[in-house]
């Protein structure tokens, strides 16, 4: 494929009429959705953890919540352009309930697991045993621990009490296992808080980030310095969920070649709808121009190597894949990037720098590799 084809080929999916093959792409991202597991007994705060993660505050079951094995929910986050998805698995404590089929088929789907825990309540035997269960069938490498309403109780009871229960999930664990402590209350009640809105708030973002990397780019709430970053903020996610799926269709031996291109090109046709800016073929040229004279180039090549790879015997399907996958989505999600800030000049009738379209796609892409290779590395 040539560079001109190439771009001819992203062109035809920035119009509105490119919809065909696009759904059966976004499903494949959705069946492979990065996964975090709550484990806990009725009341311990698994609910309460996914709102405060998320910002969703109508999160309850039945509401963004759909079944996902006989008795446990799973919801994806944001609703509309899933990232992520959390399982919460029903309170273990409950009577009459052998949660032993449900763990089997919930961690066979997960990527980590959140054990939460009420700090005030020391008996865990429920949690303890599905632990074991979990441990011994070795599919769930991430683990964190969550101590749940520790302002409850006395400064002195909490720190007991935090430390009995942790040391009852490493016992069954085998090692020292990262933990975080909570409260979902105004967090005036904690003199340190800064902005926090709950107690222990950035210290459980930091903790969930370390063991589900994806949270690291989409949780992302450093205060932005001008208007167009912040405008950027409120299209993060759907730009990220374009990169995800682009990178879940670039898994396969040559789908890439034809999808990623597709994939990039309704990205750009959706952003240009949120910024009320029209592309065309002046404004699409501009924009690649504006990214690098060679970048086309680069890019083309690479992405043509990249589906040779996968079809190299068992590289292919392992390394060549990863490759694959890594680089789609780190390109997509700094095009995206670098593409809300040229719609933004564009909308506000400025003039855009080179320089500055530059930077924007080289800081989206160190982001992107960055948080890549934090998630292999906890998947080794």
């Amino acid at each position: 494929m040539s560079v001109q084809q190439f771009f001819k080929q992203v062109y035809q999916y920035i119009t509105p009429s490119a919809d065909d093959d696009f759904q059966p792409l976004a499903e494949q991202w959705k069946s492979q959705l990065p996964t975090l597991w709550l484990l806990g007994k009725t009341g311990a705060g698994k609910s309460s953890l996914i709102e405060a993660v998320t910002g969703d505050s109508s999160v309850d079951i039945g509401n963004g919540f759909q079944p996902c094995t006989q008795a446990s929910m799973a919801y994806s986050f944001p609703i509309s352009n899933p990232l992520i998805r959390f399982l919460d698995t029903r309170g273990l404590s409950e009577a009459d309930y052998d949660a032993s089929e449900d763990i089997a088929l919930c961690q066979s789907q997960s990527n980590a697991l959140i054990v939460v825990m009420k700090a005030e309540e020391p008996e865990q035997s429920d949690v303890v045993r599905a632990l074991k269960q979990i441990r011994k069938d070795g599919q769930i490498k991430q683990l964190l621990v969550v101590h749940t309403g520790v302002l409850a109780i006395t400064p002195v009871q909490r720190t007991q009490a935090i430390a009995h229960n942790q040391q009852q999930v490493e016992a069954v664990w085998g090692e020292e296992c990262p933990h975080a402590s909570v409260d979902f209350i105004d967090a005036s009640f904690d003199a340190n808080a800064d902005a926090d809105s709950f107690y222990g708030q950035q210290l459980l973002v930091q903790s969930l980030t370390d063991v589900m990397p994806m949270l690291y780019m989409l949780l992302d709430s450093q205060q932005h310095k001008t208007h167009e970053a912040e405008n950027f903020a409120k299209l993060k996610s759907e730009v990220m969920w374009y990169a995800s799926t682009a990178s879940a269709s670039d898994v396969l031996p040559a789908v890439g070649l034809v999808s990623v291109p597709a994939i990039q090109g309704k990205m750009l046709h959706s952003l240009g709808c949120h910024y009320g800016v029209e592309w065309n073929k002046q404004r699409f040229t501009e924009f690649a121009s504006l990214l690098g004279g060679s970048f086309a180039v680069k890019y083309l090549t690479k992405l043509g190597v990249r589906q040779i790879a996968k079809f190299i015997p068992v590289y292919g399907q392992t390394i060549g894949s990863a490759v694959a996958a890594a680089i789609s989505f780190g390109v997509t999600y700094a095009i995206g990037r670098a593409a809300c800030m040229y719609l933004y000049h564009i909308s506000k009738g400025e003039p855009v720098s080179p320089d500055e379209i530059k930077a924007v796609f080289e800081a989206a892409l160190k982001q992107a590799k960055e948080s890549r290779e934090k998630h292999e590395a906890n998947n080794e």
